[in-house]
């Protein structure tokens, strides 16, 4: 291909994007970033170029992020056995100790300091602070060997039960880019480990966001997991239940499911199920006629 043809290529990628940077400007797209595109040096750059593009072009991007893998590797080195119930991690004192300081000590900063460093103002948050989001001990019951449902104590596992975004509003009103860490406050003073997606979702809620992002290790909902090729590209909301009733929407991707419902009926615009092992996922789906994963609409 000669230096023409790859100018004219990327012209014509120019164009086809226009038209959405210019729907987009000034609205607010809320992104969950976790899975392997955490993990991954390559594709963690691809997430922070294009979070940064996206802030160039006039959108407004907030950043929330989980962490599990690194918290399991830091238990581990600890000696400390994770435990989960129905997919939630057990925390007592001790982990939940180790994972604000994964999540905010090293995550956190982390992704803080390599916007900032390919030219973004960023800046690093947690739920505690502003009193952003606030939670409850989360309560789980579970059956016993008899049959019967009792409860199972999760330690310090919350559920978020309000957000103030001001301090948000007040970034995003000066140009900054919050970097969000899942953990909460409770109502005297406790810290609570929760949900990224539902902490993304919730916030999204709050700020009225246009899109909610939630990057995954999957490449969206598949009508067939057998076939790579049955994405599924529009759900919308008066689909869900029939879906799930075919077993189309199951097993990890339910919370998932959950979470994009409750956003739409919370006022978010739409929201994305993306493979974030997919380089510049973000920027395919949101700028590209196609797009890439699976978007649930109202």
């Amino acid at each position: 291909m000669t230096p023409m043809e790859q100018g004219l290529g990327k012209a014509r990628v120019l164009v086809e994007a226009l038209p959405y940077i210019q729907k987009f400007a000034g609205k607010t797209v809320v992104i969950k970033y976790g899975g392997h595109a955490m993990v991954d040096p390559v594709l963690k750059e691809s997430v922070i170029m294009d979070v940064l593009l996206l802030h160039s072009v006039g959108i407004r991007p907030v950043l929330v992020h989980g962490g599990g893998p690194e918290i399991n590797s830091m238990l581990k080195k600890v000696g400390i056995e994770s435990q989960f119930v129905r997919g939630l991690r057990v925390t007592d004192a001790q982990t939940m100790e180790i994972a604000q300081m994964v999540l905010l000590g090293k995550l956190n900063t982390e992704m803080v300091s390599l916007l900032n460093r390919f030219g973004g103002k960023s800046v690093g948050l947690s739920g505690k602070d502003a009193q952003l989001l606030i939670a409850v001990k989360k309560p789980m019951q579970m059956p016993n060997s008899q049959g019967e449902m009792e409860e199972v104590d999760l330690g310090y596992v919350g559920e978020i039960q309000s957000v103030t975004p001001d301090i948000l509003e007040t970034l995003l009103g000066q140009g900054y880019i919050p970097v969000i860490s899942p953990v909460a406050s409770g109502e005297n003073g406790e810290t609570y480990n929760v949900n990224a997606d539902t902490a993304a979702g919730k916030i999204a809620e709050a700020l009225q966001a246009d899109k909610l992002l939630l990057l995954t290790d999957v490449s969206g909902i598949l009508r067939d997991v057998e076939d790579k090729d049955s994405l599924i590209s529009i759900i919308s909301r008066s689909e869900v239940d029939h879906l799930v009733e075919q077993g189309i929407l199951s097993g990890g991707m339910l919370p998932k499911v959950e979470c994009a419902v409750s956003a739409l009926e919370g006022g978010v615009g739409s929201v994305h199920i993306l493979d974030g092992r997919l380089s510049h996922a973000i920027l395919l789906e949101l700028f590209t006629d196609g797009g890439i994963g699976t978007m649930f609409k109202g």
